[in-house]
């Protein structure tokens, strides 16, 4: 043997090596993607084990092996809905629609309640103001400046008369 020949063998036999530990690389990738339950892809595949698409493919036995697994883990396509879901999607439906418009008159009424305590606050600022009252409306107090406690403690707090 030359030493050309031995050159190429140890280059061959290293290349063989290589190739069974990807192919081993690959193998515990597909073994490990099943063991997590994720899908069965040649991508997937590649990630995991640190093989590239060629080898994958230029492999039959894993390319195989990984069109099998994917075919198997390929959900079925899914069935056509039934009664029994057509029935819960109306009665939701209808139960939405009906909360909704009740929704709808509650904005509605707590509006018209809103409006009406303006009008009534505008209605009694207006007295304060026909009965001489110039200093400013303090939150919590009356229109003599008076807050409740102090008015039950003193019966002193009255509204000025005009």
């Amino acid at each position: 043997m030359t030493s050309r020949d031995r050159r190429v063998a140890i280059l061959q036999a290293a290349a063989n090596a290589k190739s069974q530990a990807k192919t081993r690389a690959a193998e515990q990738a597909i073994r490990a993607l099943i063991k997590r339950g994720e899908p069965i892809t040649f991508q997937a595949v590649q990630r995991e084990a640190g093989v590239s698409h060629t080898f994958l493919y230029g492999h039959p036995d894993i390319r195989g092996r990984i069109e099998a697994l994917r075919s198997q883990s390929r959900p079925a396509q899914p069935s056509a809905p039934t009664e029994t879901d057509n029935t819960i999607i109306l009665t939701l439906t209808s139960q939405i629609t009906r909360l909704k418009q009740q929704h709808r008159q509650e904005v509605q009424a707590l509006r018209t309640a809103l409006e009406r305590a303006h009008g009534e606050n505008l209605d009694l600022r207006r007295e304060l103001t026909r009965r001489g009252w110039t200093g400013p409306l303090r939150t919590g107090r009356s229109a003599s400046g008076c807050n409740e406690e102090s008015a039950r403690k003193t019966r002193s707090c009255t509204l000025p008369d005009s």
